[in-house]
C-alpha cells in the first residue's frame, strides 16, 4: 500500500469526512471537508501506528493535518516513503 492510500484509509476510517474519502485533490483542505481537530489527532495515531513512526512536536500544528499533501510531506520528513516518491 502506497503512503497516500494509507492517508486516504486512515481519513476513511477515523476522518469523519462526509463523502468519498478517494475523490479528495491532494491539495483540498480537510478541514473545511469536516475534519476536526480531534479527528485530527485521531488521524495522526493511526498513521503513527500503521507506519510505525511517531510525529514530533513541531509537526503538531493544523498546517500539518491540512492537505493529503502536507501529511505526506510531513511522513516523508519522518521517513516514511522517502524511497518511494511523492505519489506512492
Amino acid at each position: 500500500m502506497s503512503v497516500e492510500d494509507t492517508i486516504r484509509s486512515a481519513l476513511r476510517e477515523y476522518g469523519g469526512l462526509a463523502g468519498d474519502v478517494a475523490a479528495i485533490g491532494t491539495n483540498d483542505d480537510l478541514y473545511r471537508l469536516g475534519l476536526t481537530s480531534h479527528a485530527s489527532v485521531n488521524l495522526m495515531l493511526a498513521l503513527e501506528d500503521e507506519l510505525g513512526v511517531e510525529f514530533t512536536d513541531s509537526m503538531l500544528r493544523r498546517d500539518t493535518f491540512e492537505t493529503i499533501e502536507a501529511l505526506h510531506k510531513a511522513l516523508a520528513e519522518l521517513g516514511v516513503g522517502v524511497d518511494a516518491g511523492a505519489g506512492d
